[in-house]
C-alpha cells in the first residue's frame, strides 16, 4: 500500500511539474503593423469604451501627470513595487504591434505578446472571465487611442520574484481560464452583475484578503487592503449602521456618493468615476449581484459612548470644531441643506481599523472631475500625527459611538510615511 501511495503522490507531482512547465514555455506571437483607426468599426469602439470603463483601465495605466493609458503608475504590493505598462497603440513601447490574439492571450492567460508571464497585479484571473466580444471591443477602443511613447520604470520586486517563470506555479493555483456560463436559476440582471464583478470589474482583487503568495483567499469579498486603504467586506453591507439597499449601492457606484452613507474616497473614487461613464444598467446590475451576497444583518448594539482617552477626545473636539465642523458639524450648511450624511454613518468611522479615516484626513478627497459629488481638502500639511489621532478619538467616540481604536498616532505616522514614498 505504501508503495502505491508514493507512486500516486509522485504521479501528481510529475503532472503538476509538467503543467507548470507548459505555463513557462509560452511562444511569442508575431508582431503586426499597427492598425489604423478606421480599421475598426465605430460601434465596436463605442462598446469598447464601456468595457474599459467597467475595468477602470485608465486609472491603473495612467501615472500621476502622465498621458492616459501610457502606464508608469507604481502599484505597491507586499512583494515590492510594480509599474503599470503602456497600453496605448505605440508600437515601440505600447501595444501597437499586438494582434487581437496577443491581446486576448494576455487577458485570458496572463502572457505577454513576446511570451513572458505577466504579474497578477494585472488581474487576468478576472479578465479571463470576459466574453470574446468584450475583449475584441476593448482592443478596438485601446488601439484607437493616441499613441504615446513611454517606457515604464523597472519593477522593484523581491529578488526571487524577478524570475518570471515562477509565476507558472501561481497560475496553476489561481488561474481558471475562460468565461463562466450564466446561472439559469438567476435573473438576467444578476448574471450581468456577476459577469461584471468577477470579470472586467475584478472587484475581488481589492475586496478580498490575499494569501502569503498574493492569491485571493476564500471567501471572496471578505475585505482587503489596497494602497494603504482598507477595502470593506462586500458581504457585510447589511451590517452598516444604516444597512445598504440595492438602490443606494447603485447610486454610490455610479456617482461616488450616497446620501445615506457618504462619499467614495481613496482607490474607490476613480472606480465610481469610471462607472459613471458606463450605462446606468451596469451599476444597477453590479448592485443586484453584490446585494445577493450579503450575510444576514445582526441586531445593532445600543449606541453608548465608548471608553477612550478623555483628554484626547476633548482635544479632538476642539480641533474638530476648528478644522472640520464648518462642513461636518450638525449645523453646517452642507449637512442641513446639502443632504450629507452624518459621520456616524461613515464606513471609515465605523471600521475596525482607523486607516481609512487617517487617509481621508491626510489626503482629503481630491477634486478630479466636474461631475464629482464630494470634495475635501487634505490636512497632511496642517495637522500633526497627534492632532489627527485626537480628531479620530473624538469622531470615533462622540460621533460614531464606537469603541476606541488603538495606537492611532503611531498608525498615522506610518501611513504618512508610506504615502510619501
Amino acid at each position: 500500500m505504501k508503495t502505491k501511495y508514493w507512486i500516486w503522490i509522485g504521479g501528481v507531482l510529475a503532472a503538476g511539474a509538467a503543467a507548470a512547465a507548459a505555463w513557462v514555455i509560452q511562444p511569442a506571437i508575431a508582431p503586426i503593423q499597427p492598425p489604423a483607426a478606421n480599421d475598426f468599426d465605430s460601434a465596436a469602439i463605442a462598446r469598447g469604451a464601456r468595457v474599459v470603463a467597467q475595468g477602470d483601465c485608465m486609472v491603473c495605466h495612467t501615472a500621476a501627470g502622465g498621458a492616459p493609458y501610457a502606464g508608469g503608475l507604481p502599484l505597491r504590493t507586499p512583494f515590492g513595487t510594480i509599474y503599470t505598462t503602456n497600453i496605448t497603440p505605440d508600437p515601440a513601447t505600447g501595444i501597437g504591434n499586438w494582434s487581437l490574439s496577443a491581446f486576448t492571450r494576455a487577458l485570458r492567460h496572463g502572457v505577454s505578446r513576446d511570451g513572458h508571464l505577466l504579474y497578477p497585479a494585472f488581474p487576468y484571473i478576472h479578465y479571463t472571465r470576459m466574453s470574446n466580444i468584450d475583449i475584441e471591443d476593448a482592443y478596438a477602443y485601446l488601439m484607437t487611442r493616441t499613441p504615446v511613447t513611454a517606457t515604464a520604470p523597472d519593477n522593484d520586486l523581491l529578488l526571487p520574484l524577478r524570475f518570471r517563470p515562477m509565476l507558472a506555479g501561481w497560475n496553476l493555483l489561481y488561474l481558471r481560464p475562460g468565461p463562466v456560463a450564466d446561472n439559469p436559476a438567476q435573473t438576467a440582471d444578476w448574471n450581468r452583475g456577476r459577469y461584471l464583478v468577477d470579470g472586467a470589474g475584478h472587484c475581488a482583487s481589492c475586496h478580498s484578503t490575499l494569501g502569503p503568495i498574493g492569491g485571493e483567499r476564500s471567501p471572496a469579498f471578505s475585505g482587503g487592503n489596497i494602497d494603504g486603504w482598507d477595502a470593506p467586506a462586500l458581504t457585510a453591507l447589511l451590517q452598516a449602521p444604516k444597512p445598504w439597499t440595492r438602490e443606494q449601492l447603485a447610486l454610490y457606484l455610479r456617482h461616488g456618493w450616497s446620501p445615506e452613507h457618504g462619499a467614495a474616497a481613496g482607490p474607490m473614487g476613480p472606480v465610481a468615476h469610471s462607472l459613471s461613464l458606463a450605462p446606468e444598467a451596469d451599476s444597477n446590475a453590479i448592485a443586484t449581484y453584490i446585494m445577493s451576497l450579503q450575510t444576514p444583518a445582526k441586531p445593532a448594539p445600543a449606541a453608548t459612548a465608548a471608553a477612550t482617552d478623555k483628554a484626547a477626545v476633548v482635544q479632538g473636539a476642539t480641533l474638530f470644531a476648528g478644522a472640520c465642523a464648518s462642513c461636518h458639524g450638525t449645523a453646517a450648511p452642507m449637512m442641513e441643506n446639502g443632504g450629507r450624511p452624518s459621520l456616524a454613518l461613515s464606513t471609515a468611522v465605523n471600521s475596525d481599523r482607523p486607516d481609512n479615516l487617517i487617509q481621508i484626513v491626510l489626503n482629503g478627497v481630491p477634486w478630479s472631475h466636474p461631475g464629482q459629488h464630494a470634495f475635501m481638502p487634505p490636512f497632511a500639511a496642517s495637522l500633526t500625527d497627534a492632532q489627527i489621532a485626537s480628531i479620530a478619538a473624538y469622531v470615533r467616540a462622540d460621533i460614531g459611538r464606537r469603541p476606541a481604536w488603538n495606537d492611532v498616532e503611531q498608525r498615522t505616522a506610518k501611513i504618512r510615511k508610506e504615502n510619501q514614498q
